[in-house]
Protein backbone atom coordinates (compact mmCIF):
# COMPACT_ATOMS: atom_id res chain seq x y z
CA UNK A 1 0.00 0.00 0.00
CA UNK A 2 1.13 3.26 -1.04
CA UNK A 3 0.53 6.48 -0.24
CA UNK A 4 1.18 10.24 -1.48
CA UNK A 5 0.91 13.79 0.25
CA UNK A 6 0.86 17.29 -1.54
CA UNK A 7 1.69 20.51 0.77
CA UNK A 8 0.91 23.41 0.37
CA UNK A 9 1.88 26.39 2.46
CA UNK A 10 3.84 27.27 5.64
CA UNK A 11 6.07 25.49 7.83
CA UNK A 12 3.32 24.20 9.82
CA UNK A 13 2.00 22.66 6.98
CA UNK A 14 5.30 20.83 6.55
CA UNK A 15 5.22 19.50 9.83
CA UNK A 16 1.54 18.53 9.76
CA UNK A 17 2.30 16.07 6.28
CA UNK A 18 5.82 14.71 8.16
CA UNK A 19 3.61 13.51 11.02
CA UNK A 20 1.22 11.98 8.75
CA UNK A 21 3.38 10.07 6.55
CA UNK A 22 5.45 8.95 9.70
CA UNK A 23 1.85 7.81 11.28
CA UNK A 24 0.93 6.13 7.21
CA UNK A 25 4.68 4.28 7.33
CA UNK A 26 3.96 3.11 11.16
CA UNK A 27 0.98 1.22 9.80
CA UNK A 28 2.45 -0.71 6.82
CA UNK A 29 1.98 2.39 4.18
CA UNK A 30 4.89 3.42 1.72
CA UNK A 31 5.35 6.57 0.30
CA UNK A 32 5.62 7.10 -3.55
CA UNK A 33 7.13 9.59 -6.31
CA UNK A 34 3.88 9.71 -8.82
CA UNK A 35 0.32 10.45 -7.71
CA UNK A 36 -1.19 8.62 -9.92
CA UNK A 37 0.52 5.05 -8.05
CA UNK A 38 -0.86 5.51 -4.78
CA UNK A 39 -3.54 4.02 -2.61
CA UNK A 40 -4.14 7.15 -0.31
CA UNK A 41 -3.93 10.57 -1.42
CA UNK A 42 -3.77 13.18 1.10
CA UNK A 43 -4.21 17.04 -0.20
CA UNK A 44 -2.53 19.11 2.71
CA UNK A 45 -4.07 22.48 1.72
CA UNK A 46 -3.58 26.57 2.55
CA UNK A 47 -5.74 29.49 2.34
CA UNK A 48 -3.64 32.29 3.72
CA UNK A 49 -3.90 34.42 0.25
CA UNK A 50 -6.45 33.46 -2.61
CA UNK A 51 -3.53 31.97 -4.65
CA UNK A 52 -2.82 29.20 -2.41
CA UNK A 53 -6.86 28.19 -2.32
CA UNK A 54 -7.23 28.46 -5.86
CA UNK A 55 -4.00 25.75 -6.57
CA UNK A 56 -5.20 23.69 -3.67
CA UNK A 57 -9.04 23.54 -5.47
CA UNK A 58 -7.36 23.14 -8.76
CA UNK A 59 -5.29 20.15 -7.82
CA UNK A 60 -8.39 18.34 -5.98
CA UNK A 61 -10.74 18.67 -8.54
CA UNK A 62 -8.12 17.01 -11.01
CA UNK A 63 -8.50 13.95 -8.98
CA UNK A 64 -12.16 13.51 -9.93
CA UNK A 65 -11.05 11.51 -13.21
CA UNK A 66 -8.44 9.40 -10.96
CA UNK A 67 -10.76 8.45 -8.13
CA UNK A 68 -13.44 7.68 -11.25
CA UNK A 69 -10.45 5.29 -12.72
CA UNK A 70 -9.61 4.00 -9.60
CA UNK A 71 -12.57 3.94 -7.14
CA UNK A 72 -10.71 1.82 -4.33
CA UNK A 73 -8.22 4.93 -3.94
CA UNK A 74 -8.41 6.75 -1.03
CA UNK A 75 -8.47 10.93 -0.74
CA UNK A 76 -7.87 12.89 2.12
CA UNK A 77 -8.32 16.74 2.18
CA UNK A 78 -6.69 18.46 4.73
CA UNK A 79 -5.67 21.40 5.98
CA UNK A 80 -7.22 24.92 6.37
CA UNK A 81 -9.32 24.68 3.12
CA UNK A 82 -11.15 21.98 5.97
CA UNK A 83 -10.38 24.24 9.00
CA UNK A 84 -11.22 23.48 12.30
CA UNK A 85 -14.94 24.07 12.12
CA UNK A 86 -15.19 21.68 9.47
CA UNK A 87 -16.76 22.68 5.82
CA UNK A 88 -20.01 20.85 5.34
CA UNK A 89 -19.92 22.91 1.53
CA UNK A 90 -16.43 21.11 0.66
CA UNK A 91 -18.26 17.67 1.14
CA UNK A 92 -21.64 18.62 -1.70
CA UNK A 93 -18.69 19.96 -3.99
CA UNK A 94 -15.89 17.45 -4.03
CA UNK A 95 -18.09 14.36 -2.99
CA UNK A 96 -14.96 12.21 -4.09
CA UNK A 97 -13.12 12.87 -1.39
CA UNK A 98 -13.99 10.11 1.97
CA UNK A 99 -12.09 11.95 4.56
CA UNK A 100 -11.89 15.67 5.62
CA UNK A 101 -9.11 16.37 8.38
CA UNK A 102 -8.77 19.69 9.97
CA UNK A 103 -5.01 21.18 10.50
CA UNK A 104 -2.59 19.16 12.85
CA UNK A 105 -4.67 16.87 12.67
CA UNK A 106 -3.91 13.11 11.26
CA UNK A 107 -6.56 10.88 13.17
CA UNK A 108 -10.07 11.39 10.76
CA UNK A 109 -7.43 9.66 8.12
CA UNK A 110 -6.06 7.08 10.19
CA UNK A 111 -9.47 6.09 11.88
CA UNK A 112 -10.75 5.48 8.09
CA UNK A 113 -8.07 3.71 7.54
CA UNK A 114 -8.50 1.10 10.53
CA UNK A 115 -12.13 1.17 9.96
CA UNK A 116 -11.85 -0.67 6.69
CA UNK A 117 -9.55 -3.19 8.48
CA UNK A 118 -10.72 -6.96 9.54
CA UNK A 119 -11.72 -6.61 13.69
CA UNK A 120 -8.12 -8.38 15.18
CA UNK A 121 -5.91 -6.40 12.72
CA UNK A 122 -7.86 -3.15 13.26
CA UNK A 123 -7.16 -3.43 16.83
CA UNK A 124 -3.63 -3.91 16.21
CA UNK A 125 -3.61 -0.70 14.54
CA UNK A 126 -5.54 1.30 16.64
CA UNK A 127 -3.09 0.41 19.30
CA UNK A 128 -0.58 1.99 17.44
CA UNK A 129 -2.36 4.98 16.01
CA UNK A 130 -3.10 5.63 19.93
CA UNK A 131 0.53 5.79 20.70
CA UNK A 132 1.67 7.52 17.58
CA UNK A 133 -1.32 10.61 18.57
CA UNK A 134 0.15 10.40 21.85
CA UNK A 135 3.97 10.96 20.57
CA UNK A 136 2.37 13.97 18.19
CA UNK A 137 5.23 15.31 16.43
CA UNK A 138 7.93 12.93 17.71
CA UNK A 139 6.72 9.71 16.23
CA UNK A 140 9.51 7.72 14.87
CA UNK A 141 9.57 5.15 11.79
CA UNK A 142 11.95 2.25 12.81
CA UNK A 143 15.00 2.87 11.25
CA UNK A 144 14.52 6.36 10.24
CA UNK A 145 17.04 9.46 9.20
CA UNK A 146 15.15 12.56 9.44
CA UNK A 147 16.52 15.66 8.12
CA UNK A 148 19.00 17.37 9.45
CA UNK A 149 16.67 20.49 10.07
CA UNK A 150 13.36 19.82 11.79
CA UNK A 151 9.97 21.89 12.38
CA UNK A 152 8.39 21.52 15.64
CA UNK A 153 5.10 22.94 16.21
CA UNK A 154 5.04 24.25 20.19
CA UNK A 155 1.96 26.82 19.28
CA UNK A 156 -1.32 25.96 17.31
CA UNK A 157 -3.65 28.27 16.40
CA UNK A 158 -3.50 31.81 17.05
CA UNK A 159 -6.25 34.16 18.97
CA UNK A 160 -4.86 37.62 17.74
CA UNK A 161 -6.81 37.95 15.19
CA UNK A 162 -5.14 40.64 13.03
CA UNK A 163 -7.94 42.06 10.33
CA UNK A 164 -6.53 40.29 7.28
CA UNK A 165 -5.67 37.22 8.90
CA UNK A 166 -7.66 33.51 8.31
CA UNK A 167 -5.95 31.71 10.66
CA UNK A 168 -7.79 31.72 13.66
CA UNK A 169 -10.73 30.72 11.69
CA UNK A 170 -9.34 27.93 10.42
CA UNK A 171 -6.32 26.93 12.90
CA UNK A 172 -8.79 27.54 16.30
CA UNK A 173 -7.76 29.45 19.19
CA UNK A 174 -4.03 29.65 20.22
CA UNK A 175 -2.90 26.21 22.28
CA UNK A 176 0.42 25.87 23.44
CA UNK A 177 2.04 22.21 23.59
CA UNK A 178 2.84 20.66 26.62
CA UNK A 179 6.84 21.36 27.59
CA UNK A 180 7.32 18.03 28.22
CA UNK A 181 5.90 16.46 24.87
CA UNK A 182 7.64 18.75 23.12
CA UNK A 183 11.39 18.16 24.78
CA UNK A 184 10.40 14.59 24.06
CA UNK A 185 9.74 15.09 20.42
CA UNK A 186 13.25 16.66 19.95
CA UNK A 187 14.62 14.48 22.00
CA UNK A 188 13.49 11.89 18.78
CA UNK A 189 14.66 14.20 16.13
CA UNK A 190 18.17 14.14 17.72
CA UNK A 191 18.48 10.23 18.17
CA UNK A 192 17.29 10.29 14.30
CA UNK A 193 19.66 12.90 13.45
CA UNK A 194 18.39 15.87 13.36
CA UNK A 195 20.61 18.78 14.42
CA UNK A 196 18.76 22.29 14.18
CA UNK A 197 14.96 22.24 15.56
CA UNK A 198 12.53 25.35 13.93
CA UNK A 199 10.09 26.03 17.18
CA UNK A 200 7.11 26.79 15.50
CA UNK A 201 3.73 29.09 16.42
CA UNK A 202 2.01 31.91 15.09
CA UNK A 203 2.79 33.79 17.57
CA UNK A 204 5.82 32.44 18.98
CA UNK A 205 6.84 34.63 21.57
CA UNK A 206 3.32 33.85 23.26
CA UNK A 207 4.43 30.29 24.29
CA UNK A 208 3.50 28.92 27.73
CA UNK A 209 1.08 32.01 28.14
CA UNK A 210 -2.13 30.00 27.93
CA UNK A 211 -1.07 26.95 30.22
CA UNK A 212 -0.83 28.11 33.92
CA UNK A 213 3.10 27.38 35.35
CA UNK A 214 4.00 26.56 32.29
CA UNK A 215 7.60 27.31 31.11
CA UNK A 216 7.51 29.53 28.20
CA UNK A 217 10.02 30.65 25.34
CA UNK A 218 13.03 31.73 26.75
CA UNK A 219 12.87 28.30 29.56
CA UNK A 220 12.06 26.15 27.02
CA UNK A 221 14.43 27.21 24.70
CA UNK A 222 17.31 26.68 27.81
CA UNK A 223 16.02 23.16 28.07
CA UNK A 224 16.00 22.48 24.74
CA UNK A 225 19.89 23.83 24.38
CA UNK A 226 20.82 20.90 27.11
CA UNK A 227 20.10 18.11 24.11
CA UNK A 228 23.22 17.53 23.27
CA UNK A 229 22.72 16.39 19.64
CA UNK A 230 21.23 19.34 18.48
CA UNK A 231 23.25 22.03 17.60
CA UNK A 232 20.99 24.71 16.68
CA UNK A 233 17.57 26.07 17.73
CA UNK A 234 15.76 28.78 15.58
CA UNK A 235 11.67 29.60 16.33
CA UNK A 236 9.30 31.64 14.17
CA UNK A 237 7.17 33.52 14.30
CA UNK A 238 6.94 36.46 16.39
CA UNK A 239 5.48 39.69 16.92
CA UNK A 240 5.98 43.06 17.62
CA UNK A 241 4.44 43.00 20.36
CA UNK A 242 5.07 39.94 22.48
CA UNK A 243 9.17 39.89 21.62
CA UNK A 244 10.21 40.41 25.46
CA UNK A 245 13.52 41.80 26.96
CA UNK A 246 13.44 38.31 28.65
CA UNK A 247 13.53 36.21 24.92
CA UNK A 248 15.90 38.57 22.96
CA UNK A 249 18.12 37.97 26.03
CA UNK A 250 17.75 33.87 25.37
CA UNK A 251 18.89 34.80 21.52
CA UNK A 252 22.03 36.82 22.81
CA UNK A 253 23.19 34.51 25.79
CA UNK A 254 22.10 30.81 24.60
CA UNK A 255 24.81 29.51 22.11
CA UNK A 256 22.23 27.26 20.75
CA UNK A 257 19.66 30.08 19.39
CA UNK A 258 20.81 31.67 16.06
CA UNK A 259 21.16 34.67 16.01
CA UNK A 260 17.91 35.30 13.65
CA UNK A 261 14.61 37.00 14.11
CA UNK A 262 11.69 36.84 12.07
CA UNK A 263 9.31 39.55 13.34
CA UNK A 264 7.01 41.10 10.61
CA UNK A 265 6.06 44.79 10.35
CA UNK A 266 3.29 44.16 7.83
CA UNK A 267 2.98 47.56 6.68
CA UNK A 268 4.96 50.75 7.29
CA UNK A 269 2.24 53.38 7.61
CA UNK A 270 0.39 53.71 11.02
CA UNK A 271 -3.11 53.81 9.70
CA UNK A 272 -2.70 50.74 7.84
CA UNK A 273 -0.97 49.19 10.66
CA UNK A 274 -3.82 50.23 12.62
CA UNK A 275 -6.46 49.33 10.15
CA UNK A 276 -4.75 45.52 10.37
CA UNK A 277 -5.24 45.18 13.83
CA UNK A 278 -1.62 45.09 14.46
CA UNK A 279 -0.85 46.61 17.58
CA UNK A 280 2.13 48.79 17.33
CA UNK A 281 3.46 51.33 15.16
CA UNK A 282 6.46 52.08 12.60
CA UNK A 283 8.40 53.98 15.08
CA UNK A 284 8.03 50.87 17.52
CA UNK A 285 8.93 48.74 15.09
CA UNK A 286 11.94 50.71 14.25
CA UNK A 287 12.79 50.71 17.87
CA UNK A 288 12.64 46.94 18.29
CA UNK A 289 15.21 46.57 15.55
CA UNK A 290 17.34 48.86 17.25
CA UNK A 291 17.18 46.74 20.09
CA UNK A 292 17.55 43.87 18.52
CA UNK A 293 20.69 44.91 16.66
CA UNK A 294 22.03 46.34 19.90
CA UNK A 295 21.85 43.29 22.27
CA UNK A 296 22.54 40.50 19.43
CA UNK A 297 25.59 41.47 17.81
CA UNK A 298 25.02 40.58 14.25
CA UNK A 299 21.72 39.50 14.04
CA UNK A 300 19.79 39.13 10.88
CA UNK A 301 15.93 39.93 10.72
CA UNK A 302 13.37 38.62 8.46
CA UNK A 303 10.13 40.66 7.98
CA UNK A 304 6.66 40.18 6.14
CA UNK A 305 4.62 43.00 4.10
CA UNK A 306 1.43 43.08 2.51
CA UNK A 307 0.95 45.22 -0.08
CA UNK A 308 -2.51 46.82 -1.40
CA UNK A 309 -4.13 46.44 1.88
CA UNK A 310 -6.89 48.65 1.69
CA UNK A 311 -7.31 52.47 2.43
CA UNK A 312 -3.34 51.98 1.77
CA UNK A 313 -3.04 55.14 -0.74
CA UNK A 314 0.29 56.01 -2.76
CA UNK A 315 1.52 57.76 0.45
CA UNK A 316 1.13 55.32 3.02
CA UNK A 317 2.76 52.79 0.76
CA UNK A 318 5.88 55.00 0.58
CA UNK A 319 6.18 54.93 3.84
CA UNK A 320 6.61 51.21 4.02
CA UNK A 321 8.86 51.54 1.13
CA UNK A 322 10.68 54.00 3.05
CA UNK A 323 11.18 51.76 6.05
CA UNK A 324 12.30 49.10 4.21
CA UNK A 325 15.08 50.86 2.38
CA UNK A 326 16.03 52.74 6.01
CA UNK A 327 16.54 49.37 8.00
CA UNK A 328 17.62 47.04 4.96
CA UNK A 329 16.48 44.22 6.92
CA UNK A 330 17.84 40.84 6.11
CA UNK A 331 14.49 39.15 3.94
CA UNK A 332 11.65 40.64 3.19
CA UNK A 333 8.48 37.86 2.48
CA UNK A 334 6.10 40.15 0.73
CA UNK A 335 2.35 39.50 -0.71
CA UNK A 336 -0.40 41.12 -1.83
CA UNK A 337 -3.29 41.50 -0.46
CA UNK A 338 -6.34 39.45 -0.94
CA UNK A 339 -9.40 39.35 1.14
CA UNK A 340 -10.46 36.07 2.90
CA UNK A 341 -13.93 34.75 3.64
CA UNK A 342 -14.69 35.30 7.51
CA UNK A 343 -11.93 38.17 7.99
CA UNK A 344 -12.56 41.49 9.28
CA UNK A 345 -10.95 43.49 6.23
CA UNK A 346 -12.79 41.14 4.34
CA UNK A 347 -16.40 41.96 5.69
CA UNK A 348 -15.76 45.52 6.65
CA UNK A 349 -13.20 46.66 4.09
CA UNK A 350 -13.15 47.64 0.48
CA UNK A 351 -10.33 46.01 -1.58
CA UNK A 352 -9.97 49.59 -3.01
CA UNK A 353 -6.52 48.94 -4.20
CA UNK A 354 -6.26 47.92 -7.89
CA UNK A 355 -4.46 44.20 -8.74
CA UNK A 356 -2.45 46.17 -11.17
CA UNK A 357 -1.26 48.63 -8.17
CA UNK A 358 -0.86 45.86 -5.75
CA UNK A 359 1.49 44.21 -7.84
CA UNK A 360 3.04 47.30 -9.10
CA UNK A 361 4.09 47.82 -5.28
CA UNK A 362 5.19 44.40 -4.85
CA UNK A 363 7.63 45.20 -7.78
CA UNK A 364 9.11 48.10 -6.23
CA UNK A 365 9.91 46.50 -2.41
CA UNK A 366 11.25 43.00 -4.55
CA UNK A 367 13.54 45.54 -6.51
CA UNK A 368 14.83 47.23 -3.14
CA UNK A 369 15.15 44.18 -1.26
CA UNK A 370 16.92 42.55 -3.91
CA UNK A 371 19.64 45.40 -4.20
CA UNK A 372 19.72 45.42 -0.29
CA UNK A 373 20.45 41.71 0.07
CA UNK A 374 23.27 42.03 -2.46
CA UNK A 375 24.36 44.65 -0.89
CA UNK A 376 24.00 43.03 2.80
CA UNK A 377 25.97 39.60 1.05
CA UNK A 378 28.67 41.84 -0.08
CA UNK A 379 30.41 41.89 3.00
CA UNK A 380 30.63 38.07 3.71
CA UNK A 381 33.29 38.08 0.73
CA UNK A 382 36.18 36.39 1.48
CA UNK A 383 35.30 36.18 5.44
CA UNK A 384 34.61 32.65 7.26
CA UNK A 385 31.47 31.41 8.53
CA UNK A 386 30.31 28.45 10.54
CA UNK A 387 27.77 26.12 7.72
CA UNK A 388 25.25 23.24 9.51
CA UNK A 389 25.17 21.31 6.11
CA UNK A 390 21.49 19.75 5.11
CA UNK A 391 22.14 17.66 1.84
CA UNK A 392 22.89 17.99 -2.17
CA UNK A 393 21.08 20.34 -4.21
CA UNK A 394 22.42 19.52 -8.27
CA UNK A 395 25.76 18.45 -6.71
CA UNK A 396 25.99 20.86 -4.05
CA UNK A 397 26.06 20.68 -0.81
CA UNK A 398 23.44 23.20 0.90
CA UNK A 399 23.97 24.39 4.22
CA UNK A 400 22.98 27.54 5.87
CA UNK A 401 25.04 30.04 8.34
CA UNK A 402 23.79 30.73 12.10
CA UNK A 403 22.24 33.90 10.19
CA UNK A 404 20.17 31.93 7.95
CA UNK A 405 22.20 32.61 4.55
CA UNK A 406 22.17 29.86 2.29
CA UNK A 407 25.93 28.65 1.28
CA UNK A 408 26.50 26.15 -1.00
CA UNK A 409 29.68 24.18 -1.64
CA UNK A 410 31.58 21.66 -3.15
CA UNK A 411 32.98 18.83 -1.33
CA UNK A 412 33.48 14.48 -2.04
CA UNK A 413 32.58 13.99 1.93
CA UNK A 414 29.68 13.62 3.08
CA UNK A 415 28.45 17.06 4.80
CA UNK A 416 25.07 15.57 5.80
CA UNK A 417 24.48 16.96 9.56
CA UNK A 418 27.93 18.12 9.95
CA UNK A 419 29.24 22.43 10.61
CA UNK A 420 32.27 23.55 8.97
CA UNK A 421 33.84 26.60 8.48
CA UNK A 422 33.57 28.12 5.02
CA UNK A 423 35.55 31.01 3.36
CA UNK A 424 32.62 32.89 1.14
CA UNK A 425 34.16 32.86 -2.20
CA UNK A 426 30.96 34.37 -4.21
CA UNK A 427 28.14 36.06 -3.04
CA UNK A 428 24.72 36.72 -4.51
CA UNK A 429 21.41 38.45 -3.32
CA UNK A 430 20.09 34.62 -2.64
CA UNK A 431 22.89 32.37 -1.37
CA UNK A 432 26.58 32.39 -0.83
CA UNK A 433 28.63 30.24 -2.45
CA UNK A 434 32.38 29.12 -0.47
CA UNK A 435 34.64 26.32 0.18
CA UNK A 436 35.44 24.17 2.77
CA UNK A 437 38.39 25.35 5.64
CA UNK A 438 37.90 23.06 8.45
CA UNK A 439 35.91 21.73 11.20
CA UNK A 440 33.57 23.65 13.38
Amino acid sequence: MRYFIWTEGCQMNAADSRRLARSLENLGYEPCAKIDDADVIVLNTCVVRQSAEDKAIGRLSSLKSLKREKPQLIINLMGCLVGVHGNPALQKRFPWVDVFSAPSDPQPLLDFLTNRLQAGQAEHWRQNIDLMLDEEFGVAVAGEQRAVSENLPVVLGCSHACAYCVIPLKRGRERSRDAQRILRDAATFAAQGVREIVLLGQIIDRYGLDLPGSPQLPQLLASLSEIPEIKRLRFLTSHPNWMSDELIASVAELPKVMPHIEVPIQAGDDGVLLAMRRGYTNQQYRELVAKLRERIPGVSIATDIIVGFPGETEAAFQKTYDLLADLRLDVAHLARYSPRPGTYSARELPDDVPAEEKMRRFRLLEDLQEGILRELNETFLGKHVPVLFEHRVKGRWYGRTPTNRIVFVDSEKDLTGQEYQVKIGWTGPWSLVGSLESSA
